[in-house]
């Protein structure tokens, strides 16, 4: 029995459904991406607010920071390794609904006038993307943040457990944040770019 012949309307009708399922996974990860963000940054506010009405009382002061604050910071870690997910899975998204574009363009002489094809070094779709971009990521925002906040923790562990004067324990913490921080963004760094090499 011959092979059938290759029915082109059929295929070209499911890579439309390919186009449409890979805009709703897009559309998914960047719903996660804020929902997350929003999830971690309020339980920051929070345990904050928290903290600042047990200021009165030393001991329950120190009690608290020592339990809400290293908790935040380890959410804040898990939010950032999934907000690089979600970024990577974005961007690999992205790419394969670009070759699928690349394929609609190609079914008619008009296609290049009506389909306009993203250039990421170019910007041919209002974004204009480097090597520096993924600075600009709500991982980057979430991990800024919660560097400040290991930074602090560590400030307020080396002064109320340590018995550090203030300034040294203030310059061992910003330290630990500025190492965390750049620990973090070569972590991103390295992900966005195995995902997106060029």
């Amino acid at each position: 029995m011959a092979d059938a012949e290759p029915d082109a309307s059929a295929f070209n009708s499911a890579v439309g459904t390919e186009l449409f399922v890979l805009q709703s996974v897009a559309s998914s990860t960047i719903s996660e991406a804020g929902t997350r963000s929003t999830i971690y940054l309020s339980t920051l506010s929070g345990g904050l607010v928290a903290i600042g009405f047990a200021g009165g009382s030393p001991g329950l002061l120190a009690s608290l920071a020592f339990t809400v604050l290293p908790t935040i910071f380890m959410l804040g870690w898990f939010t950032v390794v999934r907000l690089v997910d979600t970024s990577v899975e974005n961007i690999t998204v992205r790419r394969r609904m670009e070759r699928i574009r690349e394929h609609f363009v190609s079914l008619h002489p008009s296609g290049p006038d009506l389909i306009s094809l993203d250039n990421p070094r170019t910007g041919e779709l209002g974004v204009r993307y480097s090597h520096s971009s993924f600075l600009f990521t709500m991982a980057s925002m979430v991990a800024a943040v919660n560097c400040v906040l290991g930074g602090a923790v560590v400030t307020l562990a080396l002064i109320f457990g340590g018995g550090w004067e203030i300034v040294p324990a203030q310059i061992a913490g910003v330290a630990v944040g500025v190492l965390l921080l750049t620990a973090t963004l070569a972590y991103e760094r390295r992900r966005i770019r195995a995902a997106y090499p060029e």
